[in-house]
C-alpha cells in the first residue's frame, strides 16, 4: 500500500512539475522565409528589371558611337601617321588617350547609376517584404524567422530576451 502511495504521490509531483516547465519555459516558434522568392514575386521587380535593362541599354549605345569614333580616329591616325607632322601626331595620339579615358570614365559612371537605380528601384520592396515579414512574426507569435536567401534572421520577437549580459557575465566581461 505504501508502494502504491508513493507511486502516486511520484506521478502527481511529475505532472506538476512538468505542468510548472510548461509554464515556465515559453512556447518557441521557428519559421522560414525566402526573400529572393517573395522579391520575385512582385510585379514591380519585373518593372524594375525592365528599367534597368533599358537604362543599361541606352549606356551601351552610346558606348558603342563613343568606340565607334575612337576607332574611326585610331584607323585614320594609324593609315595617315607617316605623311603627319610630329606635332600633329602627338595631338592625335592625345586625342585617342583622351577618349579611352572619357570610355572608361563613362563605363565607371554608368555601372554606378545602373546600380543606384537598382537599389533606388528594389530597396523599398525589400522593405515591404521586411515589413511584412515582422508583421507575420508578430500575428502568428513566431519567436524567430529564418531567411534561406540569406544566411541571417529576417525576424526576431520583441518578447525574446537579450542574452548578452549572461553570455557577457560567464565570459567575466562588464
Amino acid at each position: 500500500m505504501t508502494k502504491k502511495i508513493f507511486l502516486s504521490l511520484s506521478l502527481f509531483i511529475l505532472m506538476i512539475s512538468a505542468s510548472a516547465f510548461a509554464q515556465v519555459t515559453p512556447h518557441v516558434s521557428v519559421a522560414f522565409v525566402n526573400t529572393t522568392e517573395l522579391l520575385n514575386e512582385f510585379p514591380e521587380k519585373e518593372q524594375a528589371t525592365q528599367q534597368l535593362l533599358t537604362l543599361s541599354e541606352n549606356y551601351k549605345k552610346e558606348l558603342e558611337l563613343m568606340q565607334n569614333e575612337y576607332n574611326k580616329k585610331y584607323s585614320d591616325f594609324i593609315t595617315y601617321q607617316a605623311s603627319l607632322a610630329e606635332n600633329i601626331k602627338l595631338r592625335r595620339m592625345q586625342e585617342l588617350t583622351e577618349l579611352e579615358n572619357r570610355m572608361q570614365q563613362f563605363m565607371s559612371l554608368a555601372q554606378k547609376d545602373i546600380e543606384n537605380q537598382e537599389k533606388g528601384l528594389i530597396k523599398p520592396l525589400k522593405q515591404r517584404i521586411s515589413d511584412a515579414i515582422r508583421a507575420v512574426g508578430i500575428e502568428r507569435n513566431f519567436s524567430v524567422i529564418y531567411d534561406l536567401a540569406d544566411p541571417g534572421i529576417a525576424f526576431v520577437s520583441p518578447a525574446a530576451v537579450d542574452a548578452n549580459p549572461y553570455v557577457k557575465e560567464k565570459l567575466g566581461i562588464r
